[in-house]
């Protein structure tokens, strides 16, 4: 019988990094199931929803479909989200939730059951290494996490059932009826739909290289292009779909990666593709940057006009303030969504 020959083993960098990569996935693991949350009160429709909705069906059109991203960090400002969402929805039975997670999905999923028993919702696996490759840093280590770009490939993940979907951050809380936000007018063609800041710098997204090329600078000659947060975004997945707007956006990171044309993380490849071609929505759907810049995370005040939706974009999160006994003004209208239960809690 022939010899075998002698098994090479695998180059060192490859057993760190499998060491490091399973690492990872355990810690997530562990930080998913170390935060205990309480079970949220169950929501009823009101008299006149949809009465079809409210059945099972993950696909429904009747349904209000709302897409989050998922993970141990975050977990707690989606726990707050989530229980906003439904609280002030007139058709809380009709909404399905698409949560996209890149580890630790099993455990994840376990904790969203607990403490919404009725909720009718799916979690979708995401795989890091599709965009891994294409990440750039940024100004903000939480910025460059690649589950911040799931955002990019929802077209791709979510059943191609679901034709609409309402993209929402996980450190932001509802206070009106996403049904209103959710049928937004899209018009004949438009892709895209979120509230636009015409009076924010738009040329600081992006670095004198980009507009000292005369090509790329021409990227928004005719479009009036504004400045959007992408953490809350009504889409048409379908129009996605058709026209390939992930591969745009992809091909934008590439270019990224070759010759650095802007700084903050996954936001400037949505306005190098959509910005000037969105479909309008009110300020009060997203009022933002209460989380203060991305460095210190002061406290800020609302901007002027009514509120549907606060957002704590930005470095300061509420939940960590509170913890730290440090919160701003308005991290008091965070707290009652707040689910994690006390060690006080646990151990009585």
């Amino acid at each position: 019988m022939p010899k075998l020959p002698p098994q090479t083993p695998p180059p060192t960098n490859l057993v760190y990094f499998l060491f490091f990569l399973l690492l990872a996935a355990t810690t997530t693991a562990n930080a998913a199931t170390s935060q205990h949350f309480k079970e949220a009160p169950k929501f009823y429709n009101s008299h006149d929803c949809p009465a079809g909705a409210a059945a099972g069906d993950m696909c429904s059109d009747q349904s209000y479909h709302v897409a989050m991203t998922l993970d141990a960090a975050y977990l707690r400002g989606s726990m707050a989200a989530i229980l906003s969402v439904l609280q002030h929805s007139s058709c809380p039975e009709n909404i399905r939730f698409h949560f996209v997670a890149a580890a630790a999905g099993e455990s994840l999923r376990r904790t969203i059951s607990n403490s919404f028993p009725y909720l009718k919702f799916r979690v979708y696996p995401f795989d890091d290494s599709a965009v891994s490759g294409l990440i750039s840093t940024s100004i903000r280590a939480a910025l460059d996490c690649p589950l911040n770009y799931a955002r990019n490939y929802l077209a791709e993940i979510l059943p191609s059932c679901v034709r609409r979907v309402v993209y929402l951050d996980s450190d932001l809380v509802l206070v009106d009826d996403i049904a209103k936000l959710a049928g937004t007018p899209l018009g004949d063609d438009t892709v895209l739909a979120a509230p636009e800041y015409c009076n924010a710098n738009f040329t600081s997204y992006f670095t004198p290289t980009f507009w000292s090329n005369p090509t790329l600078s021409l990227t928004f000659a005719a479009r009036n292009a504004c400045y959007f947060n992408t953490g809350v975004m009504v889409i048409d997945l379908k129009r996605w779909r058709d026209g390939d707007y992930t591969t745009k956006i992809v091909e934008w990171m590439e270019l990224q990666k070759r010759m650095r044309i802007y700084e903050l993380g996954s936001l400037p490849p949505f306005l190098l593709v959509f910005a000037g071609n969105i479909a309008p929505v009110d300020h009060q759907w997203n009022q933002h940057g209460l989380g203060g810049d991305n460095f210190r995370g002061l406290c800020r005040d609302l901007h002027p006009g009514p509120v549907s939706l606060l957002h704590w974009s930005g470095k300061g999160k509420p939940w960590v303030r509170l913890d730290a006994n440090r919160p701003c003004p308005l991290d008091a209208l965070w707290a009652p969504y707040d689910l994690l239960q006390t060690p006080f809690v646990l151990e009585s």
